[in-house]
């Protein structure tokens, strides 16, 4: 079974970030195409895999050798290398990356400062030069900018054979749950009919759940207004009993915890009396869906 996939590896030079993101007509892509280390690099083996590529190649990085002199150890030493496809991103932003003359029709790649865009199986070249463009012109850290340009590579058409599965792997010192890892994303859906969008749904709550990349400003106190949304939704929920009265009150703030320790946003509601509004918007968001499936239920 050859995967036809197309991904990116990327390095971020602000923060020393390193990451894959990458689609495939193929199941659980995410066990077999991304390898990242902090500090170390990023690598995508696809095509015809050998799955050996990422330890090995992360290995010989660890030991001082570029990126491209790890490529070319890789290949000197593989008898199937033209029906390879793989790319690697050192942390010093070097790129090398390799596509077999045996991969299968679309197959290519596009390079640029501190990543690499590389599919087989593509509808078109369009697919990795329009991952580039939008890596390359996406605000944010590397999670957005791979996110996007995943995004952009299926828009342009994609993988012949359609889609199935999707991962995301972030790597950055320490910048795992608690610090005990460096596995600062690391995210996959296995099987679905449109695993990018449901990548990033499911990113989107991994963001509000773990990540402590909200803007400052978008921390609010729990007064009028916000305490009043806070007890809709509460109410909406089914955590929340008490009145409508915009009183952040004893009664308020127990809901809020039990819902908090519910959703596990534990780590982000450290400051009393104060709430980010992502957590709102999350909140929200659930209180509407639960009313739409009351709604439903009834018809």
């Amino acid at each position: 079974m050859i995967p036809s996939t197309f991904s990116i590896v990327a390095y971020d030079p602000h923060n020393g970030d390193l990451g894959v993101a990458v689609q495939s007509k193929f199941p659980a892509v995410g066990a077999v195409v991304p390898w990242a280390k902090a500090k170390v690099g990023a690598v995508a083996t696809q095509a015809w895999s050998n799955v050996t590529y990422g330890p090995r190649a992360l290995e010989m990085l660890q030991n001082g050798m570029t990126a491209p002199q790890v490529l070319e150890r890789l290949l000197s030493e593989d008898e199937k290398r033209q029906a390879r496809q793989v790319a690697v991103v050192d942390s010093k932003g070097n790129v090398a990356v390799h596509t077999g003359t045996e991969c299968m029709d679309w197959a290519g790649h596009v390079t640029g400062e501190g990543y690499s865009c590389q599919g087989n199986i593509l509808a078109r070249r369009k697919v990795v030069e329009s991952m580039a463009h939008a890596f390359e012109n996406t605000k944010g850290d590397l999670v957005d900018r791979l996110l996007s340009a995943l995004t952009a590579g299926q828009k342009a058409g994609g993988d012949r054979r359609g889609q199935q599965s999707a991962a995301l792997l972030v790597v950055r010192e320490k910048g795992g749950y608690e610090g005990f890892t460096d596995r600062y994303v690391d995210l996959r859906v296995d099987d679905s009919p449109h695993p990018i969008e449901e990548l990033r749904r499911v990113f989107d709550i991994y963001d509000v759940t773990m990540l402590s990349r909200e803007a400052p400003n978008n921390l609010v106190p729990i007064v009028g207004s916000v305490a009043r949304a806070i007890q809709t939704d509460l109410k909406i929920l089914r955590f929340y009993k008490g009145p409508i009265n915009g009183i952040y009150d004893e009664s308020t703030r127990k809901a809020l915890n039990y819902f908090v320790n519910v959703n596990n946003f534990e780590n982000r509601m450290n400051q009393e009396g104060l709430i980010w509004k992502s957590i709102l918007t999350y909140m929200r968001d659930l209180a509407r869906r639960s009313q739409r499936v009351k709604r439903r239920s009834k018809l």
